[in-house]
């Protein structure tokens, strides 16, 4: 279907025929059951304010939990997992990557965690046990928040994990060990950055460390179909270069001390993605719509696209607050 599009964008036409055929490309359906959130996505206030961006999520995110469940790991963790071969299957893939940012982060049995942008709670979940760490986890999703709090009163967790619906800045705690942002920065926007590394070096204490997680672009690249992931999918979504977000990290103040791109992880849990939507296309259509449904799958071959051979990334930052030369880092990379 991408090289199809591709094809129409680059080709010369006239502009009464570029007008015909665009509206008839882009023309979403118009039968079948109808969905609260098969329409474009209206975002209302000053971007990036706390209540647009509780708009920006529920319009993603609050459309159902049953219809995630359809393609994502039975963890639902949203994010780039991470393979050991490429014939993992997505669930071993996610439980690795979910061991690999607690051992980076040198999680340890009683540190106080900061899990920023939550989800359906899978990180706060395995962090706390696995690691035996106290973990607080935050989400502006009301479907994500009562699906995590009840997975964690399920197992047995509620003593060591809770979720809050409520936006970071508003967090205000004694200081935390570790901080994680796993899939969140994307929906920050680059003017908040400043604000968003400030208030996280406020909750981390010294000589602690923080995991940021997030899809990347090449700097000075224009996204495909960015018009239409803001209007469908993801509205007010912001990837930004690698450089952008770690001169707002230093600029808060921490040392960046480990970079690591997992580009080709990405293009896999893509397929993944993709492949699982389209084996429940029925079943997604009945749940979400037949719009949020098509909507989704060509986000999916966007996003795939812009990965395997485009300018998309997904970085893993490690970032230390100093403290006096005293922290938990390996002395090498191999020991996570």
């Amino acid at each position: 279907m991408l090289p199809l599009v591709e094809q129409f964008l680059e080709r010369r036409w006239s502009k009464t025929d570029l007008l015909r055929y665009s509206a008839r490309l882009l023309r979403l359906p118009t039968g079948g059951r109808s969905h609260p959130l098969s329409i474009a996505a209206k975002m209302r206030g000053r971007m990036h304010s706390r209540a647009r961006d509780r708009q920006a999520v529920a319009y993603h995110y609050d459309r159902s939990n049953e219809f995630f469940a359809l393609w994502l790991d039975s963890r639902m963790v949203y994010t780039c997992a991470y393979f050991a071969t490429p014939d993992d299957d997505l669930d071993t893939a996610q439980k690795n990557k979910l061991d690999y940012v607690c051992r980076k982060l040198r999680l340890q049995p009683g540190e106080r965690l900061l899990d920023i942008g939550c989800g359906w709670g899978g990180f706060t979940i395995h962090a706390a046990k696995h690691f035996g760490v106290q973990v607080d986890g935050v989400t502006l999703s009301a479907e994500q928040a009562q699906l995590a709090n009840e997975r964690i009163n399920e197992a047995g967790l509620s003593q060591s994990c809770r979720i809050v619906m409520c936006d970071f800045r508003e967090v205000k705690a004694p200081e935390y060990d570790k901080l994680a942002a796993i899939g969140c920065i994307e929906h920050v926007g680059e003017k908040n950055l400043p604000d968003f590394f400030k208030h996280a070096w406020d909750l981390l204490r010294p000589g602690g460390v923080f995991l940021n997680h997030a899809i990347g672009v090449r700097s000075g690249a224009p996204l495909f179909g960015a018009d239409f992931v803001h209007r469908y999918v993801f509205p007010d979504g912001e990837p930004l270069p690698i450089g952008v977000t770690l001169r707002a990290a230093e600029a808060a103040g921490f040392e960046v001390r480990d970079v690591e791109n997992l580009k080709e992880h990405y293009v896999h849990t893509l397929r993944h993605w993709l492949s699982r939507l389209e084996q429940h296309a029925e079943a997604a259509k009945r749940i979400a719509g037949e719009i949020n449904y098509r909507s989704l799958r060509l986000f999916l071959l966007v996003a795939l696209r812009e990965m395997a051979e485009g300018p998309g990334h997904l970085y893993q930052t490690l970032l230390l607050k100093p403290d006096k030369g005293r922290n938990c880092l390996p002395l090498r990379r191999a020991d996570w």
